[in-house]
């Protein structure tokens, strides 16, 4: 059939969401086999902001991201093999098997790192833009984090310099008014994060869909708007964790977040919504089907080829670490 051109798009989106949902169900699934030695922050209910944002990125660009950020590995890299293996520890993995879940990267695909510790990739991130600007190579920098890291001085810092510097970067708030288990409005002595941020002289967007091409069209506004006016983009992204803050299970039973409210933002669902819109748009069953048989095969390969791979020899602890 013939292709059109939002098709293609919508399509290379759902691949997308549908291997980080697929990828994290099956870490999900398995996690209590105690086989995978590490904590492990889900993005099951916010993969449209990992998909949305890297499809709009260039292949140059540069990421960086937190703790929870299987999401924007996946999407970025849509590789398996070194993803699982590193959940495994195992010598095949990303940092053969040293850096676990919270510190996933693949700098040659331009995700340069994500850390454990809230906001400190801000920062760093700043430093990567600075350098593209004084090197006129053309990157963005995207940097992810969730609104907790609104409320680490660093964020105030690095918006404040990457302003005066009018550096080339996205600041990318994923926003679920949590932090760990406290609501926004114990935290936050104001009630907009945009209209703070707007006080500063950069570009601000704020949406709360979830629907990945919406995303992808709003990132590449802030791309645009930031290379036009030579400003920074701050983009404010609302989701909902389906699960714990660290583990594999939804957590109502704790009393800070009701199921009517999971059920609400449920039905909107960034998987669903995807698959349903390349119905509409005239994609066949069969075929959607095919591409997520395609995906499920890949990540049963990878999750056996992890298993089956090595652990690191115990000489390998003290290789790739500076002081």
């Amino acid at each position: 059939m013939f292709m059109t051109d939002n098709m293609v798009l919508n399509l290379a989106l759902y691949k997308k969401v549908y291997l980080v949902r697929s990828a994290e169900e099956k870490i999900r699934k398995h996690y209590m086999e105690d086989e995978m030695k590490t904590p492990t922050h889900l993005s099951v209910g916010e993969e449209a902001i990992a998909a949305g944002v890297c499809q709009a990125l260039g292949l140059e660009d540069q990421i960086f991201g937190t703790y929870r950020s299987h999401g924007i590995y996946l999407a970025r890299t849509e590789e398996t093999h070194k993803f699982f293996s590193e959940l495994f520890g195992k010598e095949t993995g990303i940092a053969k098997g040293k850096s676990g879940s919270m510190h996933l990267s693949a700098v040659e695909a331009g995700f340069m790192g994500s850390s454990a510790v809230v906001a400190t990739t801000i920062p760093v991130a700043v430093g990567a833009a600075f350098v593209n600007k004084h090197k006129k190579n053309g990157k963005m920098v995207a940097v992810f984090f969730g609104d907790g890291a609104i409320e680490e001085g660093v964020f105030w810092e690095s918006v404040n310099a990457a302003c005066t510097m009018h550096l080339p970067i996205l600041f990318i708030c994923e926003d679920n008014g949590l932090a760990i288990h406290s609501h926004f409005s114990t935290r936050q002595g104001f009630r907009s994060i945009s209209n703070v941020v707007s006080q500063f002289e950069c570009n601000v967007f704020t949406e709360d869909t979830t629907d990945p091409e919406i995303i992808y069209t709003l990132t590449r506004t802030a791309i645009d708007k930031a290379k036009t006016t030579q400003k920074p983009s701050f983009i404010h992204l609302k989701y909902y964790r389906y699960y714990e803050h660290v583990g594999m299970d939804q957590d109502f039973k704790f009393g800070y977040r009701s199921k009517e409210e999971f059920d609400e933002w449920y039905k909107r669902d960034p998987v669903f919504l995807q698959r349903n819109k390349l119905i509409k748009l005239g994609l066949s069953e069969e075929k959607i089907i095919d591409i997520e048989s395609k995906i499920l095969t890949q990540i049963e390969k990878s999750f056996i080829f992890s298993k089956q791979s090595n652990f690191p020899d115990k000489t390998e602890l003290h290789r790739d670490v500076y002081i």
